[in-house]
């Protein structure tokens, strides 16, 4: 199993495919296998380079909190090792955040950002509903499988069929994270900003969002593209926060199409 150690703390990654390389970056509590619905078609042409940030999946549970900065360093340790100068970058809501502290404190090594699901931060970003916000920090007072359920109605959309939610909880289940890491990563979020420097971001962006998220509004998906200069937004239709899971295919056409037009 390949592991990188980044100040101290033994970081977890893999790599599938081949191709032009795309660092896969997951989010708040969620390992880097649950990737499972995306990663399997983007490997058919791309270098996927998938890491479970810390305090999540393989890698290690080190004191919290966990500074975007400092996980962004994760990922860039992990191209490191991976003998990778430069990539796509590619997160979904904490991971989203991961990826655009990473572009601003990397510049030359990135290609092309995706930013799915994901907000800006400080006070400019759109609150999800305080029931929402709740569940967050309700973490400690349910088990991993309670809190999964409680999930449903503010990460899925209405349409998802049950068993699709079902085959990602079980996925879940192989891998569930700490209490401890769960809370270091939470706490990262939110002391972090980065809406008033996305201006400063550069490379060819992708924005996708699902129109029905609850747990972070389909408005920071707008917020963020209007400041990224030349940023393209794409909003899924019946999708909630797990947009992968809700509109697979859709997100899947959405990414590729955008992934090719960079090589091309």
């Amino acid at each position: 199993m390949p592991f990188v150690e980044n100040q101290g703390v033994k970081i977890y990654w893999d790599e599938q495919g081949a191709g032009a390389p795309v660092l896969l970056i997951m989010g708040l509590g969620y390992p880097s296998c649950m990737w499972h619905r995306t990663r399997p078609r983007l490997a058919i042409r791309h270098r996927t380079i998938a890491l479970d940030n810390r305090g999540v999946g393989q890698s290690d549970v080190p004191p919290g909190p966990y500074q975007m900065a400092l996980m962004a360093s994760d990922g860039a340790a992990v191209l490191d090792a991976a003998g990778v100068k430069r990539a796509h970058i590619f997160g979904v809501s904490m991971g989203g955040m991961i990826a655009q502290e990473f572009a601003l404190q990397y510049p030359s090594r990135v290609y092309s950002l995706i930013l799915g699901c994901t907000a800006p931060g400080g006070p400019n970003a759109v609150k999800a509903e305080p029931e929402a916000r709740d569940l967050l920090m309700a973490r400690s007072k349910m088990t991993p499988d309670q809190a999964m359920e409680a999930s449903v109605s503010y990460i899925y959309a209405p349409t998802t069929p049950r068993a699709r939610i079902e085959e990602d909880f079980a996925i879940r289940r192989k891998r569930f994270t700490s209490l401890q890491g769960y809370m270091a990563q939470l706490q990262g979020i939110l002391s972090w900003e980065a809406f008033s420097r996305l201006s400063a971001i550069r490379v060819p962006t992708l924005v996708i969002h699902g129109e029905s998220d609850r747990l972070v509004p389909p408005t920071n998906g707008r917020l963020i593209a209007e400041r990224i200069p030349g940023a393209r937004l794409v909003m899924l239709p019946q999708a909630s926060h797990i947009f992968t899971t809700d509109q697979p295919e859709a997100a899947l056409a959405a990414i590729l199409d955008f992934l090719s037009e960079q090589s091309s």
